[in-house]
């Protein structure tokens, strides 16, 4: 199986896309001349069960055919299988979502012919994966490019209605859900500061860009060991709006009402009653407070 790929194909991604283009995406692969072995999800983080029925298997070269929550469940799968041989995996990803966020960190093309070259030719990073504990159910969840809670979850749990806006549903889901949105009462520990008061979210960033392209925290760098945080107390509707354009070129995170830093990991606790939503690369996880802390170098991901 060392010579052999095992292709994870999210036929829902790009509201359909990927089901559409995966029998050229396929005739690629085999002219290119890929041994190929390849699973179809079914269902809502199927690709986790996959990932650990192709670990079992052998197979330690993967295939994402999808977006960010089918990479997602993917690294999932592998950690929580944890193989001895972890660091011979390799995952190469040709994307086909709504976001595509993860990609735009190291300029993977959603081009499938490019995409493909770059899979072949193997050259990876190490980079770093983050590791929640949720505090309501135990559940231990990875994340490989940006987690949030507060507002930053709230709009990922009502996103889904605009999903057909391609990259652009994450910012009009979040200039909706700015009307309505009641911040939480939230106490942030790391290092030696503690931060607590009514905040709009706080975001937990490994790689560049979340939200279909936006760059919401500081300085990412994903093999440093640490991560970006941005902490958020309050956004009105009409300071996003005049601010659009550093959403997308990261000017925004200069802001006076946002402030950074980074850590290697941190505690969250939600004080009052209010729901807050926990997202990890675009999927809603859970709700409350959590510890989160990263592992360094984890994952090898195949990139130009």
């Amino acid at each position: 199986m060392r010579n052999k790929w095992f292709v994870i194909v999210n036929p829902t991604s790009g509201n359909g896309a990927s089901k559409n283009k995966w029998p050229v995406i396929k005739n690629e692969l085999l002219n290119q001349n890929f041994k190929i072995e390849v699973a179809f999800t079914m269902y809502e983080r199927h690709s986790i069960k996959l990932v650990e029925i192709a670990l079992t298997k052998g197979f330690i070269n993967f295939i994402c055919v999808g977006g960010d929550g089918t990479l997602h469940n993917i690294i999932n799968g592998i950690l929580r299988f944890n193989p001895t041989n972890i660091s011979e995996i390799k995952i190469g990803v040709i994307p086909i979502g709504t976001g595509n966020d993860w990609v735009k960190t190291y300029k993977i093309p959603s081009n499938h012919k490019k995409a493909i070259d770059i899979i072949k030719t193997k050259k990876t990073i190490k980079q770093d994966i983050g590791k929640i504990s949720i505090d309501s159910t135990k559940e231990i969840v990875y994340f490989n490019n940006l987690a949030g809670i507060g507002f930053d979850g709230y709009v990922v749990n009502n996103v889904h209605k605009y999903k057909n806006l391609g990259f652009l549903a994450y910012l009009v889901g979040a200039l909706i859900s700015l009307i309505n949105y009641k911040k939480s009462f939230l106490k942030i520990t790391f290092n030696k500061t503690v931060l607590k008061g009514k905040c709009l979210m706080v975001l937990i960033g490994i790689c560049k860009y979340a939200g279909g392209g936006m760059q919401l925290t500081e300085n990412s760098n994903s093999t440093d060991g640490l991560f970006d945080i941005s902490y958020i107390k309050n956004l009105t509707l009409l300071t996003v709006l005049n601010n659009i354009r550093g959403l997308f070129n990261g000017k925004i995170t200069s802001h006076k009402l946002i402030n950074t830093y980074k850590t290697s990991a941190l505690k969250i606790t939600v004080i009052d009653n209010n729901k807050s939503y926990i997202q990890a690369d675009g999927e809603l996880i859970g709700s409350g407070g959590f510890t989160v802390s990263i592992l360094p170098k984890a994952i090898n991901f195949i990139i130009p």
